[in-house]
């Protein structure tokens, strides 16, 4: 799992990918420079890629020009074949769909999206939120985070996105083990991130393709090996 290729066999969303920490100045302002040393240096240790503005770090707290620049400085900062995925989570689909645009022209091979965070949406809203995102082209790896954003994408409404082409994959963030073989059985074609660090064992053998995860920012190669 430690090769870094777009093959069918290991897409750009697959093996770990870094919810990469922002540094900050002492003014509080985005250290850019250090951010792209940061991110050359997890392709340097082994890690698949990095999902910058992650759905629960400080995008929120960002402009929409800096939160813009992230993205473009983890493009810029990549190495070929390293993945960067970014987290274009907003409170609603049209913004959403204008981060997605964003990373798209900026030349991301893929996306992660939660629900509308705002509120809890109903299923016709979950599902109007990912047709209107997913009509950018780029592919989208759903975000299952029911603790925090309070919709649950249950295996049956995962199922119905991937079989409209919504998304190519989730990662899963309930915790729940079970989850992994309910989804297989609904919809056996969609790819399962591991989202809960204390599952990676679990959903490791239960044959995710990939873990989006924290630790690397601080011990990379520990991350890699133990995946």
């Amino acid at each position: 799992m430690s090769e870094t290729t777009t093959s069918p066999a290991n897409k750009p969303w697959h093996g770990v990918i870094v919810a990469t920490t922002l540094p900050f100045t002492e003014d509080l302002s985005v250290d850019y420079d250090a951010y792209a040393e940061h991110v050359r240096w997890l392709a340097a240790n082994g890690c698949h890629g990095v999902s910058p503005n992650g759905s629960l770090g400080e995008y929120q707290t960002l402009d929409d020009t800096e939160r813009a620049r992230v993205v473009t400085t983890a493009i810029e900062a990549a190495p070929p074949g390293f993945t960067v995925m970014p987290g274009i989570a907003a409170y609603g689909a049209l913004q959403a769909r204008k981060w997605a645009e964003q990373a798209a022209e900026a030349g991301a091979q893929c996306v992660m999206l939660l629900p509308p965070n705002i509120y809890r949406g109903n299923r016709e809203v979950v599902l109007d939120h990912y047709r209107t995102v997913a009509a950018v082209g780029l592919p989208i790896v759903a975000y299952n985070n029911p603790i925090d954003t309070r919709i649950d994408l249950t295996p049956d409404l995962l199922a119905e996105l991937h079989a409209e082409g919504l998304i190519v994959g989730v990662k899963e963030f309930t915790g729940d083990v079970r989850r992994f073989y309910e989804i297989k059985e609904l919809a056996p074609e969609l790819d399962v991130l591991i989202g809960s660090d204390d599952v990676v064992l679990e959903l490791g053998i239960a044959g995710a393709v990939g873990w989006v995860a924290g630790y690397p920012n601080a011990i990379p190669q520990v991350t890699v090996e133990l995946y």
